[in-house]
């Protein structure tokens, strides 16, 4: 496959660019096309989360590859109520202090950041880059307090007959005569807990705080301290932003969910057109405990899964699962099954592998949506995850001796690639593999393992046959060596092989004998066989 052609944008039937060709269909073709996305950041945001921007994000890269202009905004919806103290935070007794007030008012019970919310909003800006996402953020704070939406409120306000009827034909028990579509943080207290008495019909709100008795009229183009409800909010800043899509997960989408609401609303209140969407499914894990949940702190945080996926790995989970199916991050074995799927992706896109052309179209797709920053020029130097992390065990998680131990192999191919790869690895080994996959390769001033006379003699035969040939080896020969050594020595090969992890690894079981010893390289086994082979005494 060509390098021109690999660049050549065609006809697709991956979920993106059909979720494109309908943006495009729908909303005709326009000189910009606005892409939405956005949460609370009530608490440190997960994996779940971040399935709704980064499927956002592809989108957006379907429509920039059919030559159209995109604003992809990412809202932060910072002047929502702080209603719980997640479980994963520090000083939850000043923290309790501020519920029931805005987040972006709560203080960051680290002492880093300017507010609770700021402290959840910065974290996932400096990842996202990581991943290839580059949004333009909006803060919802800083709109409301600045009256940028005092419009659309007077809006809702002047119209909230209409809007009590919308909500009304999905709920159980019809919301009371004296509903009003806005709630006011009180002017003394901070609170939410306020009850709004009067409107002059124009900007001017009247309210009474229950829980400290302040009364007020506020100017919604001056005060700041009045928002919409979540299904209003949201219909408002479609028609505010022209949003021309924006994606939801399967309880927003939910029949008389805030979707089938907010479509209602934002035709009927504010006399625009709804956005493109499509529900997207939430995302289980694998291999570590607990149920995703911010407000709880039982998250599986951006970060923590960039400490074993490499970002373009991340990119290709995500590219390749269709956003309403469910799947799972997995942190237990399968993840060297990803790796290694997405190896054979990569493969495929530069003809390293042969497939049928529907298979080659479907992932040279996945591929390219994978990349972070666009497709490399060459097929980057490719190392099984199994593999390097046995490698990576020998060399101790250093980074710098494990890609020299490639260095030939490598042939002098770009390595912060592989870089990345090795780091991941090591971090996966020594937090979610499995006790079999680890170990730790003894270094020769460690108390030996107590070994027989017939042991130690069938080691020292060992030892002599690898000072004398090892260069010369391939797995296949030292594989064939270490069965002749130990029938020589009337030992069962299974008994010569838990021997030689004993010594090695202080284990019974380890990788694979003949490759395992070759990565250990002929100095490093020479030492380590040793202290077993001196005589007695």
């Amino acid at each position: 496959m060509s390098k021109s052609d690999r660049g050549t944008r065609r006809t697709s039937t991956h979920w993106a660019d059909r979720a494109a060709e309908r943006i495009i269909r729908e909303k005709g073709d326009k000189e910009l096309f606005v892409c939405a996305s956005g949460i609370t950041p009530s608490g440190t945001v997960h994996i779940g989360n971040f399935r709704e921007i980064i499927s956002v994000e592809l989108v957006v890269r379907a429509l920039r590859d059919r030559g159209r202009r995109v604003r992809f905004i990412y809202s932060w919806d910072d002047y929502d109520v702080f209603r719980k103290v997640p479980a994963n935070m520090p000083e939850k007794e000043m923290l309790e202090r501020y519920l029931r007030k805005p987040i972006t008012l709560t203080p960051d019970p680290y002492g880093e950041e300017e507010s609770f919310a700021r402290r959840n909003e910065s974290e996932m800006e400096k990842l996202l880059p990581v991943v290839g996402v580059k949004p333009e953020y909006i803060y919802q704070a800083e709109k409301y307090r600045n009256g940028v939406y005092a419009e659309g409120m007077r809006m809702a306000l002047e119209r909230r007959e209409t809007i009590r009827g919308i909500l009304n034909a999905h709920r159980r028990a019809p919301l009371s005569d004296d509903w009003w579509p806005v709630s006011v943080f009180c002017g003394s207290c901070g609170r939410d807990t306020t009850r709004v008495t009067g409107w002059d019909g124009a900007y001017g709100l009247t309210y009474s705080c229950v829980s400290c008795g302040r009364e007020e009229t506020i100017d919604l183009r001056e005060t700041g301290g009045a928002k919409l409800f979540w299904r209003v909010d949201w219909p408002m800043r479609w028609a505010f932003e022209g949003v021309d899509f924006e994606p939801a997960g399967k309880d927003h989408h939910s029949e008389g969910g805030s979707f089938d609401t907010a479509e209602r609303i934002v035709r009927e209140v504010y006399g625009a057109q709804p956005p493109v969407s499509f529900q997207y499914d939430f995302i289980g894990i694998k291999g570590r405990g607990g149920k995703i949940s911010s407000s709880t702190g039982e998250v599986v945080s951006l970060r923590d899964v960039l400490e074993i996926y490499q970002p373009e790995v991340i990119r290709y989970l995500f590219a390749g699962t269709r956003p309403n199916s469910e799947f799972a991050i997995s942190f237990d074995l399968d993840v060297i099954k990803n790796y290694e799927d997405y190896d054979r992706t990569e493969r495929i896109y530069f003809g390293e592998e042969s497939v049928s052309e529907k298979r080659v179209e479907k992932e040279r797709r996945v591929y390219e949506l994978s990349q972070v920053d666009g497709v490399p020029e060459r097929m980057p130097f490719q190392m099984s995850f199994r593999h390097l992390c046995s490698i990576v065990q020998i060399h101790g998680g250093d980074a710098d001796r494990v890609l020299e131990a490639l260095a030939d192999e490598s042939d002098g191919a770009p390595v912060e690639h592989l870089r990345a790869r090795v780091r991941c690895a090591w971090s996966w080994t020594q937090t979610y593999a499995p006790e079999s996959y680890r170990f730790r390769l003894k270094e020769p001033a460690d108390e030996p393992v107590l070994i027989g006379e017939a042991e130690r003699v069938v080691l020292t035969r060992f030892r002599q046959e690898l000072a004398a040939r090892f260069e010369n080896l391939e797995e296949k020969t030292l594989s064939e060596l270490i069965y002749t050594v130990a029938n020589e020595h009337g030992m069962e090969p299974k008994q010569f092989f838990q021997l030689l992890y004993r010594v090695l690894i202080g284990k019974e079981r380890g990788p694979r004998l003949a490759g395992f010893l070759l990565n250990i390289g002929r100095q490093r086994v020479l030492a380590r066989l040793e202290p077993y082979t001196q005589a007695e005494g």
